[in-house]
C-alpha cells in the first residue's frame, strides 16, 4: 500500500468538504473558487488512478453520475405530516387560543421560514448518510439518495463525530435558488423546452431525473429544520435545531423563538417584504411550540400536527396599464407576444414586461392594448398578467389580434397543427434564428467555445462574417481581428476555442445544431442510440421514434431537420472540418444476468473483498446495490461485525441472507 498516496486522498477529501461547508453552509469562503476547483481536479485524478483509496463520501461525489433507473418505494419510518395553512391572523389566533387551553399560558413558539420546495427525510447510521426519502404520501416515498448527494450543503459525513447519535434522521426542504431557477428556464426557453412554472416545481422534478450528473448542474439547496430519533435527549424543537448546525447541517440562520403569539406577529410581518431579499422562494411561516413534552400533550389529529401551524402570505398583486403588446422571435422561430407594462413596483422590484406565452393566452384573457391589468408574482419569479380589469376598458378598445407576419423578417407565420405557438418557417434567413442557433452551437453546454459571447455572434452575423455555425470554422485571425473592439488577444483566443471545439462529443456536437425539441437529453439518447452521424440522417421517422423517451413530435423534428437540404449541406461542412461524427459512448456489457431485477445489500466485513468491489460485482450481473433492509430487498449479503439492527430487521422481513461463498457461488 502506498501510504503517502492514501494519506494525500484523505487529507484533499477532508479539506475540501471543509471547504465546501464553509461556502455553501457557513458562506464564508477561506480560499478561491479557481484553489478550490484545482485541488477538486487533483482528488479526481487520485481517485481514478487509485480507486482502492477514494472515501465514497468524497466531495467528488457532489458531482453526480449515478444513473438511478427506477425509485424504490420506502417506508418512512417516522411519517411525515403536512402542516394545517391559514393565510389570516384570525386563524393564528384561534390556533393560540386552543394551545393554551390543552396546555396553559406557560409556552413559548418557534419561528421558522416556510420554503417552499420538495420535503426530504435524510438518514444517518454512525455520521453517514445511508438513505434519503421523499415525502411521497407521507407513509412511504422515494428513494432519492443518489440524487440528494449531489447537493452541496448537505453532508455525507457529520461532523462531531464523538457527539452523534448512532442512527437518525433530518428532515428539510429542497429548494431551487432563484438565480439557478432563471438560469435554467431560460436554457429550456432557448432549447425550446416548457420552462417550470416555480422554483417548487423546478425542484421537485428535479429530484424525479434518473441522472444524478444531471442533478447535480441544477445546484439545487437543501435547508434542514427537524431532528428525529428515537429517546432523543432534547427538551425543546430549538435545542435540536441548534444540536443539528453544530453537526454541519444547513439549518438556515432565519429561525426565532417568540414568547406569545404577538411575537409571532412580528415574525410574520418582519418577513412578508424582507423575504423578497432572500435567494430562494418562501411562502410563509411556519409556527410550532417550542416543548416537546408540550407538543406530545397537544398532540396530532388525523392529517396534522396540534402544535404547528403556518401562515403562507398572499401573493403580491398590483394594477398597471398595458401600454403595447411586442412580438419576440426564438432561436427555433417561436413567436412569444410580451405584454409592455407602465413600470410598477412588485414584490420588491420594478416590473416593465411579462409574458403573455401565445395566441391562446391573449385570448383567454381578452387582452388588449391600453388595458388595466392585474399583475402577480406569488410563486413565480417572472411576473404573470392574471387578470384584466375591465371596469377600466376603453370603450372604443379594439380586440387583440395576433401578428400574421414575423415582426424581424416579414415571413408568413405558420401555426403547427396541436400547438399553440405560432412560427416563422423562414430558419435559414430570419435574423434572430440564425443569431439565436449560432449563440446555441456556441454555448458552454453545446461545443464551450472560449471566447466567443452573444454579442460577438451578433456583430459577426450583422457584418456578413458568418451566416450560420458551419461559417464558424472558416474564420480566420485576419477576419476577425479587423472588426470593431477586438483586439489581437481576444481574436486569437476566438480561433483557439473555435480549434478546440472539434474534440467536443458526437452527442455534444449533435445538441448544438438547435434541433427543435431535441434538448441535452434527447440528443444524448439519440447520439448513444444511433451512434453516428451518419446512421442518424439515414434513419426513418419509425426508426428515431422507436428510440426510448423519444416521442412522435420529437421524431417528427428530428426527421425534418435532416430531411432539409440546407442541414445536409451545413452538416456536410462540419464533417470536412474534423468535428466528432461518431460516439465514442460504450453501453455496459454484464458479465451475466443473474441478478437483473434483484436488490442487494452488502454490509459487514468480507476477508479479501473490499465493499466497492462486491458493489461492481452486483452491478456487472445486472443487480442493484440498496442502501436500506426493506421488504423489497431480495438478497443481505451479510459479512463480519455487521450491524445486529439490520440482521433483525431481515429476519423479520423474510429477506433471504446470504454468506460471501454463496453469493460467490450465485455468480459462477
Amino acid at each position: 500500500m502506498d501510504l503517502s498516496t492514501k494519506a494525500h486522498i484523505d487529507q484533499l477529501t477532508i479539506e475540501l468538504t471543509q471547504h465546501n461547508f464553509n461556502y455553501y453552509v457557513l458562506c464564508e469562503p477561506t480560499i478561491s473558487d479557481y484553489e478550490f476547483d484545482q485541488r477538486l481536479k487533483e482528488l479526481e485524478k487520485l481517485e481514478q488512478q487509485y480507486p482502492q483509496y477514494a472515501d465514497p463520501n468524497s466531495p467528488t461525489q457532489k458531482v453526480g453520475g449515478e444513473i438511478t433507473k427506477t425509485f424504490v418505494t420506502v417506508k418512512h419510518n417516522f411519517p411525515m405530516l403536512s402542516l394545517g395553512n391559514t393565510y389570516n391572523e384570525q386563524d393564528l389566533l384561534d390556533f393560540d387560543d386552543r394551545v393554551k387551553k390543552a396546555i396553559g399560558d406557560d409556552f413559548e413558539y418557534v419561528c421558522e421560514l416556510k420554503y417552499d420546495g420538495l420535503s426530504i427525510g435524510i438518514r444517518y447510521e454512525n455520521g453517514v448518510l445511508v438513505q434519503a426519502v421523499t415525502r411521497g404520501d407521507g407513509v412511504q416515498g422515494d428513494d432519492v439518495t443518489a440524487n440528494v448527494k449531489t447537493i452541496k450543503t448537505i453532508p455525507h459525513v457529520v461532523r462531531g463525530l464523538e457527539n452523534i447519535p448512532s442512527n437518525f434522521e433530518i428532515r428539510g426542504e429542497i429548494v431551487m435558488p432563484l438565480k439557478g431557477f432563471l438560469r435554467l428556464n431560460q436554457q429550456r426557453i432557448d432549447n425550446d423546452e416548457p420552462p417550470f412554472a416555480n422554483p417548487r416545481n423546478c425542484a421537485s422534478g428535479t429530484m424525479k431525473l434518473q441522472d444524478s450528473k444531471e442533478v447535480a448542474s441544477r445546484s439545487l439547496d437543501c435547508f434542514l429544520y427537524y431532528f428525529l430519533m428515537e429517546n432523543h435527549s432534547f427538551k425543546t424543537h430549538y435545542e435540536s435545531i441548534e444540536f443539528a448546525a453544530s453537526l454541519g447541517f444547513n439549518v438556515g440562520k432565519n429561525y426565532k423563538k417568540a414568547s406569545s403569539i404577538l411575537g409571532v406577529f412580528d415574525f410574520i410581518k418582519h418577513w412578508e417584504n424582507e423575504r423578497f431579499n432572500l435567494p430562494f422562494d418562501i411562502d410563509g411561516i411556519v409556527i410550532k411550540v417550542n416543548n416537546y413534552q408540550q407538543q406530545q400533550e397537544l398532540g396530532f389529529t388525523a392529517k396534522v400536527p396540534r402544535w404547528a401551524i403556518s401562515y403562507k402570505y398572499k401573493a403580491q398583486s398590483v394594477s398597471t396599464i398595458l401600454e403595447k403588446i411586442t412580438y419576440q422571435v426564438g432561436r427555433t422561430g417561436n413567436i412569444t407576444p410580451v405584454a409592455n407594462l407602465r413600470p410598477v413596483l412588485l414584490a420588491g422590484t420594478t416590473v416593465k414586461r411579462a409574458t403573455l406565452h401565445n395566441a391562446n393566452e391573449i385570448e383567454r384573457l381578452d387582452i388588449r392594448e391600453g388595458d388595466t391589468v392585474f399583475v402577480e408574482k406569488g410563486g413565480e419569479i417572472i411576473p404573470k398578467i392574471t387578470a384584466v380589469d375591465f371596469t377600466k376598458r376603453n370603450v372604443n378598445s379594439q380586440p387583440t389580434q395576433f401578428v400574421n407576419h414575423c415582426p424581424e423578417c416579414g415571413t408568413l407565420l405558420t401555426r403547427r397543427e396541436g400547438e399553440a405557438n405560432h412560427f416563422c418557417p423562414n430558419e435559414l434567413l430570419c435574423p434572430p434564428q440564425v443569431i439565436g442557433r449560432i449563440i446555441h452551437f456556441v454555448s458552454r453546454k453545446a461545443m464551450d467555445i472560449d471566447g466567443i459571447g452573444a454579442e460577438t455572434i451578433e456583430q459577426f452575423y450583422r457584418t456578413g462574417l458568418i451566416k450560420n455555425y458551419a461559417d464558424l470554422y472558416d474564420l480566420r485571425f485576419e477576419d476577425i481581428v479587423t472588426q470593431d473592439r477586438m483586439a489581437e488577444k481576444s481574436a486569437q483566443n476566438i480561433i483557439v476555442g473555435i480549434a478546440n471545439s472539434k474534440e467536443q462529443s458526437f452527442e455534444r456536437v449533435l445538441f448544438g445544431l438547435g434541433i427543435r425539441l431535441a434538448g441535452e437529453t434527447i440528443a444524448k439518447k439519440l447520439g448513444q442510440h444511433f451512434k453516428s452521424m451518419d446512421a442518424l440522417m439515414h434513419a426513418t421517422k419509425e426508426e428515431i421514434n422507436a428510440v426510448p423517451e423519444i416521442g412522435e413530435k420529437i421524431a417528427d423534428s428530428v426527421f425534418a431537420f435532416f430531411a432539409d437540404p440546407e442541414n445536409k449541406i451545413t452538416i456536410q461542412r462540419l464533417q470536412k472540418q474534423g468535428l466528432q461524427f461518431k460516439s465514442l459512448y460504450k453501453e455496459v456489457v454484464l458479465d451475466s444476468d443473474v441478478l437483473v431485477g434483484k436488490s442487494v445489500l452488502i454490509s459487514g466485513v468480507f476477508e479479501g473483498y473490499e465493499r466497492d468491489d462486491l458493489k461492481k460485482m452486483v452491478e456487472s450481473h445486472g443487480g442493484k446495490n440498496a442502501s436500506s433492509v426493506s421488504a423489497k430487498l431480495d438478497f443481505l449479503l451479510a459479512g463480519e461485525n455487521m450491524g445486529p439492527s439490520k440482521l433483525e430487521k431481515a429476519e423479520k422481513l423474510k429477506v433471504k441472507i446470504i454468506s460471501l461463498q454463496e453469493f460467490l457461488a450465485m455468480l459462477g
